[in-house]
Parts: C-alpha cells; sequence; structure tokens
C-alpha cells in the first residue's frame, strides 16, 4: 500500500494561504505548538514537545505530549514542515510531517502529525505525533556534507536542508535536496546537492522565486560552535560574516556581501528573512555577535544586491562576567505576516524588541522593548557603560513570572498570524547554554508569551504563561524551535 502523504484531494487548494495577508487576516488562532526540545544531560533521546497554547483549554500552558527521537545526543534543533504556502496552488499536497535536523548527530528525523479529537478533553482537538523515519547520518555523509540546520519546503514538493560543514565536521555551506515519499518509495531520500559551488560557512536561507533569487548566511565550523563560543576560534576564523546571493533557477552563486565591509566588527550574520509580500525585493539579517542588523534589497532595474546597517544593539560594558564586553547576541528575528513589524531577540541582554519596518525599513524605529532575565539580571554581573541605559524602564524589567524565576534569556521567536501574540524559548545550543545560562542546563528552560500591540507598537510579558522545562517528567530539558501545524512566519514562503 502506498504511504504517500499527497493525502488530500478532497481540499481545493494546497496548504497554507494564498497571501500572507491572507494568513493573518483568515488564519486561526493557534491551540498547540511543536516544540523541539534537547536533553543536555544525555539521559535519554531528544524529543518533540506538543505545547497547549489555547486559553480554554484545561490543559493550557502545559505539555501535553512527547515523541522521542531514536538515538541520545542529537541536539535536535531547528524544524520545518514537509510542504507550506509555497504549495498553496498544489491540492494534491498535505501539511502533516516535521522535519527534524540533528546538528550534533547529523541525523533527520521525520514526525508525522495527525489532529485528532479527544473525546476525554470535552471535545477539544489535540494533535497526535508520531516518529515516522530516521535519514541517518551516513547518508548525509555520502554527500560529505554534516551539521543539518534549516528546513525549507520547495515549489515542487521536494525539502532542502541547508548543512552547515563536511562529513569531517570542518566548515562547509551546502544545500541538500530531499526527495518526498512516492508510490514506489515511502521514504524520504537525500537525493542531491542544489548548489553549484560551495560556500564557507552555512546556516540559515530564505528564497524567493519572483526574483529568482535565494539568501543564506553563515554561522560557523561545527567542529568550534559545538565547544561553545571561543575568541580563539573567532580570530582563527571559524566563523563567517557574509551573506549569499545564488540564482533560484540554477543553484549559481551570483553574489556574496562581506557585512564586515560595510561595518568592520560584524560577525556571525545568522536568521534571514524576507518581506513576505512576494513583490518586494527586501529583506533582513540578524548578526548575533555584533548586534546589529541589516538591511538587504535590490534598487528597480539593478541586478545587484545592496546591503545596509538599519539596526544595532551595542555591547555593554560589565564586571563579574568572561568577557568586558557583554555583546547582545542577536540569535532570532523574525517579520510580522503583514511586513510591518520585526521582532529580535538579544539573547545576551534579556531583550525583545519591534522595529516598525513598515513606517521605515531603512531606518525603522524602535516601538516596543522587554527584558526577561538575561545575564545582566545576574546580581555578580555589574553593568560599567551602557550607551542605552535610559532605553528601558523598571516596568519593562522583570526576573519572574507568575512567580516562576526565568533561567536564562528569550531566544527563538514565534509570531501568532494575527501578529498579538509573541512566543519565546530561551535554549540556543546546549553547549552555549552552558557556557551562557548553566543554571538554565542544570534545571531546564522555559517558554513564555508576549502581548503585542499591533497599532501602536509595544510588548506587555504575560503573566498567566510560562511553560517551566526543568518539570520535564524525565528530567530538565531546552526548548529551541516552535512551530504551528498551520504554518506561521518563519517558515511558509509565498511565491
Amino acid at each position: 500500500m502506498s504511504t504517500s502523504i499527497a493525502c488530500c484531494k478532497s481540499q481545493p487548494k494546497g496548504p497554507g494561504y494564498g497571501s500572507a495577508v491572507e494568513a493573518m487576516k483568515n488564519g486561526p488562532s493557534e491551540s498547540i505548538l511543536l516544540v523541539t526540545c534537547v536533553r543536555p544531560d544525555k539521559s535519554g533521546p531528544d524529543y518533540l514537545a506538543t505545547v497547549d497554547v489555547d486559553p480554554n483549554s484545561p490543559s493550557y500552558a502545559t505539555v501535553i505530549e512527547r515523541t522521542e527521537m531514536s538515538y541520545v545526543g542529537d541536539e535536535v534543533h531547528h524544524s520545518g514542515w514537509n510542504t507550506c504556502s509555497s504549495c498553496f496552488n498544489d491540492p494534491t499536497k498535505c501539511r502533516n510531517r516535521l522535519i527534524l535536523p540533528c546538528l550534533n548527530s547529523d541525523r533527520i528525523y521525520v514526525v508525522k502529525v495527525e489532529k485528532e479529537s479527544d473525546l476525554k478533553r470535552e471535545g477539544f482537538s489535540r494533535y497526535v505525533t508520531t516518529l515516522i523515519q530516521t535519514i541517518e547520518p551516513h547518508q548525509l555523509h555520502s554527500f560529505d556534507v554534516s551539521a543539518p540546520h534549516t528546513t525549507h519546503c520547495l515549489p515542487n514538493g521536494k525539502l532542502m536542508i541547508s548543512c552547515l560543514g563536511n562529513k569531517s565536521g570542518n566548515n562547509r555551506g551546502t544545500f541538500l535536496v530531499i526527495d518526498p515519499p512516492t508510490d514506489l518509495n515511502d521514504q524520504y531520500v537525500p537525493s542531491e546537492l542544489w548548489n553549484k559551488q560551495d560556500v564557507p560557512f552555512g546556516y540559515d536561507y530564505w528564497y524567493q522565486p519572483r526574483h529568482d533569487v535565494m539568501v543564506s548566511t553563515e554561522w560557523g565550523s561545527p567542529c568550534s560552535f559545538k565547544q561553545g563560543f571561543s575568541p580563539d576560534h573567532l580570530s582563527a576564523g571559524k566563523y563567517g560574516s557574509s551573506i549569499h546571493f545564488w540564482q533560484w533557477s540554477t543553484g549559481k552563486l551570483i553574489q556574496t556581501i562581506d557585512l564586515k565591509t560595510i561595518v568592520s566588527d560584524t560577525w556571525m550574520p545568522l536568521e534571514v528573512r524576507f518581506m513576505h509580500n512576494p513583490d518586494v525585493a527586501e529583506g533582513f539579517v540578524g548578526c548575533a555577535l555584533s548586534g546589529n542588523v541589516f538591511r538587504f534589497f535590490r534598487p528597480i532595474d539593478s541586478k545587484e544586491w545592496l546591503a545596509e546597517e538599519v539596526i544595532k544593539i551595542p555591547s555593554k560594558t560589565v564586571t563579574g562576567w568572561s568577557m568586558e564586553k557583554l555583546p547582545s547576541l542577536i540569535t532570532d528575528i523574525l517579520i510580522s505576516l503583514d511586513d510591518q513589524f520585526l521582532y529580535l531577540s538579544a539573547w545576551g541582554f534579556g531583550e525583545i524588541r519591534q522595529y516598525h519596518i513598515g513606517r521605515s525599513s531603512s531606518s525603522p524605529p524602535l516601538v516596543g522593548i522587554v527584558r526577561i532575565g538575561g545575564i545582566i539580571s545576574n546580581p555578580l554581573v555589574k553593568v560599567l557603560q551602557d550607551d542605552e541605559k535610559d532605553l528601558i524602564n523598571e516596568k519593562q524589567i522583570m526576573n519572574a513570572i507568575n512567580g516562576v524565576k526565568i533561567r536564562g534569556s528569550p531566544q527563538m521567536l514565534q509570531l501568532s498570524l494575527d501578529g498579538l501574540r509573541l512566543y519565546a524559548t530561551n535554549s540556543l545550543h546546549s553547549a552555549w547554554d552552558r557556557q551562557f545560562y548553566p543554571e538554565m542546563v542544570q534545571n531546564g528552560s522555559q517558554m513564555i508569551k508576549i502581548d503585542v500591540d499591533t497599532k501602536c507598537g509595544g510588548m506587555k510579558v504575560n503573566q498567566g504563561f510560562v511553560v517551566d522545562f526543568g518539570n520535564e517528567p524525565n528530567g530538565p530539558s531546552l526548548a529551541h524551535e516552535m512551530r504551528y501545524p498551520g504554518g506561521d512566519c518563519t517558515s511558509d514562503i509565498w511565491i
């Protein structure tokens, strides 16, 4: 019997929405989040947690299901869907598989996601997650790639995953294409490298066929970042500073911009986002170590892409920490579906910031900020110099929610489709967590919710929502990527 995922033949359209604006206006309120969780003590496998985020549910703000992976020490990290709004016009496509690449083991897991009605929960619907396939390391190593990271579905129904290293763990930026199941083969199968040439480093990517372009970013060498951050690795050239532009139709590299040529101290361009409107040749990339955000764009009637720094969060001079300068560490960014607001996490400071890019994408005003935890909340750390000391007031700073002490700092972000609720987890990578926030590794990370003002700008921490992964039945875990079953602003691409 065929187990092809082309299961939605009765629907008039494919998965997702016809446009980002349609998703924002007509998409449902979220009821669950699917969250990748790492067990830092390696006492058991990593897992995918289902978190109830429906305020009307009796199990609100709790983990209601856990699906374990097959091995220990994988470092399940990012996740992506088997299909998304890029396949909206194909009614044979169905969004029901979540792809889980693992940074440390080079495995890729496939989890089936099905919606069921649970009569025991008084009519509340839930989603059942089941591990159905493991793509083993040797399958990636046969292409001389490792450290799989970002998964996007492609308009042709295939998957593509960015890879950060070669099979020996040294830096190599590539993109692995994975063919979906067919009537003859019910497995996902790595088939080829999409890129026609390599780049020094890999990390995130985003494509936009309407402009025949894909942009990719750089973190570092797997053999280095898996150990945690070391300034020696930085000076030894183990981390990147460039963004790369590829011709989408051919996989050819067409342009590279070293962001250090624009701002000399720029390092680690990580998360990259195009505007959701596919007509707009513009996007943003957040740079972790240097604490800045660049806007990239292609002028009308030009073939060349340009970049400019549009946000800068300066480091703070401190004592009581391992370095004299504490960087803001911009580790995640996202854009609301209406392309009005950019949100970022400053993992070093404990901050989430909201910028109004709809007002000005080249000089976006800061319209919202909250601080929850962060290194500067540590009583042993004293701030000696802060160029932004008047930016935030005491009402915007908190170290506990609903009586629960917050460990670490907001890191991964996910926004509701309507833009009114922003969720955050606080784990980056277990080795970096252990270095920057050892208490979080020992006692588990958390998930919080921020209420957002989309009319005037502004954010407020929701005091009724905190999920503490330190209370997990098999011991503390580290929560990272979050996904909605129906898609979201960091996984869906409109073409």
